[in-house]
């Protein structure tokens, strides 16, 4: 196996923490959507915005 510089190595790295991070964000992201504990929050802030009790 022909031997790599180490500047290629530290591109192929990168290359694969991008496709991994990508990865998890679209998974988070879709997981974010389907809870509906983000749509029950904003909810909440739009029924109690701007009612102040002093």
């Amino acid at each position: 196996m022909p031997q790599m510089a180490p500047l290629m190595w530290l591109s192929l790295f990168f290359i694969f923490l991008s496709i991994y991070l990508l990865f998890n964000v679209m998974n988070y992201s879709s997981f974010l959507s389907s809870s509906n504990k983000l749509n029950n929050y904003k909810n909440l802030l739009n029924k109690s915005s701007l009612i102040w009790k002093w």
